[in-house]
């Protein structure tokens, strides 16, 4: 081909666009369809609900026939006499524990990733995620058998002449809180460190021959490469944390509550439980999870906005 000429197929090509229906994405598109479909009919369609929170809802009558209120459940929420100020103290309250724990997991990926021996490593792997398969049912069982009053604790302490009268730990609301987080660490540690240990997977080998070729030991290996390997998975969960703290969990604290730490344990999701099923006040129930989604969307863009101003790392 002589200079200053361009073949046809060349300037055909360059001069045509990519087609954007194309059979392979078509294909994809077609693949994730019941994906979308599920999600907008599992997620989206039922945020119609939300206006049941603006009525003073009858069951049995269709929205559009049911009493205009306004914004009079919302202002219900914050009158002392119902419960909801203490039910927000008890859900952040608990959640800042676990997330003050969320470094624990990490510990424990890196000191399991020091174990040579990987019959071994599995082992213990196995063993600490067993308890995240186990039901709250079953670890409110447990706890009884081992710390009510006729408990094994409690038994073995006072026979052996420790303790002169039973502590039932279950019905002390000023342990609440911490006795709850330790029952959460104990079932999720294992589990939670499943991610940090696929995050030192993909640490590049290379760097920890360079840092032994230069004389790091396995302490400084761990904190100059591990941990900064981990960081950026660290980073997303308790971003997805944060934007989950007034979402506490449900079985746990309603297993675990009685008449003696029903106070410290009524998160915002046993609360609208309560008053939703156990009062039959749909539409105030409808408004506290109006609040608590809201609140829990500005606490993820809040958080995601500050990681990536301190850190440069965000989930977007």
């Amino acid at each position: 081909m002589k200079k200053g000429k361009v073949s046809k197929s060349r300037v055909k090509s360059e001069g045509s666009h990519p087609k954007i229906f194309t059979k392979s994405r078509i294909f994809l598109f077609c693949t994730t369809l019941p994906f979308i479909v599920i999600l907008f009919l599992f997620a989206y369609l039922p945020l119609f609900g939300w206006s049941y929170a603006f009525v003073d809802y009858k069951p049995g009558l269709p929205i559009f026939q049911q009493v205009w209120v306004g914004l009079k459940f919302f202002k219900q929420m914050f009158v002392p006499a119902n419960g909801f100020l203490q039910s927000l103290t008890n859900t952040l309250a608990m959640s800042a524990l676990n997330l003050i724990v969320t470094p624990l997991p990490i510990i424990f990926a890196l000191l399991l990733a020091e174990v040579k021996n990987r019959k071994m490593s599995r082992i213990i792997q196995t063993i600490s995620s067993i308890p995240n398969f186990i039901s709250w049912i079953l670890v409110y069982a447990i706890s009884f058998a081992f710390f009510s009053n006729s408990g094994i604790i409690n038994t073995l302490l006072e026979g052996w002449g420790v303790i002169s009268s039973p502590t039932n730990i279950l019905a002390n609301a000023n342990a609440a809180w911490f006795y709850q987080t330790a029952n959460g660490i104990w079932k999720g540690i294992g589990w939670s460190a499943i991610l940090y240990i696929a995050a030192l997977a993909g640490v590049d080998p290379e760097l920890y021959e360079a840092a032994e070729i230069d004389g790091a030991g396995r302490f400084q290996k761990a904190i100059h490469i591990s941990v900064p390997g981990i960081m950026p998975t660290y980073a997303v969960l308790l971003l997805l944390g944060i934007s989950a703290m007034l979402s506490s969990g449900f079985d746990q604290y309603y297993v675990f509550g009685n008449p003696m730490v029903i106070q410290k344990l009524q998160v915002i999701d046993v609360y609208v439980y309560n008053y939703g099923i156990g009062s039959m006040q749909y539409a105030y129930a409808t408004a506290v999870g109006i609040f608590k989604t809201i609140i829990s969307v500005a606490l993820l863009f809040g958080a995601n906005a500050a990681m990536k101003k301190a850190t440069g790392r965000s989930i977007t």
